[in-house]
């Protein structure tokens, strides 16, 4: 089984005195591992980080077997954030967060449009944590476990939806849910469409709700938490006042 496509590199890690195992995000082939012969190299590590985006020639006898890959790079990739610290804490999130998540050896061409363009809001100081929200949202819908914000789940109405409900995923309005506000997850405008600004607190309402259903719905069921870089994300953000 051979073929050539685009990725992003998600994890590597040493194998033997000069290889590495590196995990990549295909465009057309999903989530796939592959050995690479001098990965351990100085020359090829700059190329393995989280988020690297590179044109990966994969070859294996067999679809079940762990193939070589030929890894040439695409742009800068994450030398280009070098001077951000926070940015680059969230791009190893994200790619952490997709590795665990998405299955492997499985198509999700939609999870590598969606992890293709919130590499490139990375840029943007002051936009990319709530793209990382969104990222993770598609991430579940993806999977099939999309979030349901387009009506209230007790009324059916489609005005003031403020919180989602912890256990379906389904928007509440204010109304139906202000009796339950303390067991309800409050749910960020700027989820609902594009012409919503960003308030105080929205980023973090909105990664303590994609982190709710990814845990619930993803890693609790693989037995695995939601994985350490996102949590230091979190953490960094919250030190700099951006959640």
């Amino acid at each position: 089984m051979d073929f050539t496509d685009d990725a992003f590199v998600l994890a590597a890690r040493a194998h033997g005195d000069t290889g590495a195992v590196v995990e990549l995000l295909t465009e057309s082939h999903g989530r796939r591992a592959a050995y690479v012969a001098g990965g351990a190299s100085r020359r090829m590590k700059p190329f393995l980080q989280p988020g690297a985006r590179v044109v990966a020639e994969l070859r294996a006898r067999t679809s079940e077997h762990l193939g070589s890959a030929r890894l040439e790079p695409v742009g800068e990739g994450p030398s280009a954030l070098f001077d951000d610290s926070l940015a680059l804490t969230g791009l190893a999130a994200a790619a952490a967060v997709a590795q665990g998540a998405l299955p492997e050896r499985e198509p999700h061409p939609g999870a590598f449009l969606a992890f293709e363009a919130l590499t490139a809001a990375f840029a943007l100081p002051e936009v990319w944590p709530a793209i990382f929200v969104r990222f993770e949202a598609g991430l579940l819908e993806d999977l099939g476990f999309g979030l349901d914000l387009s009506r209230c789940a007790a009324t059916g109405s489609t005005d003031d939806l403020v919180w989602v409900s912890p256990r379906t995923g389904r928007a509440v309005s204010r109304s139906a849910g202000e009796p339950y506000a303390d067991k309800l997850l409050k749910l960020p405008p700027f989820l609902l469409g594009a012409q919503a600004g960003l308030g105080e607190g929205d980023v973090g309402a909105g990664l303590d709700l994609t982190g709710h259903f990814l845990e619930q719905f993803v890693f609790h069921p693989l037995d695995r938490p939601l994985p350490p870089a996102r949590t230091w994300m979190l953490d960094r953000l919250r030190e700099a006042g951006r959640l």
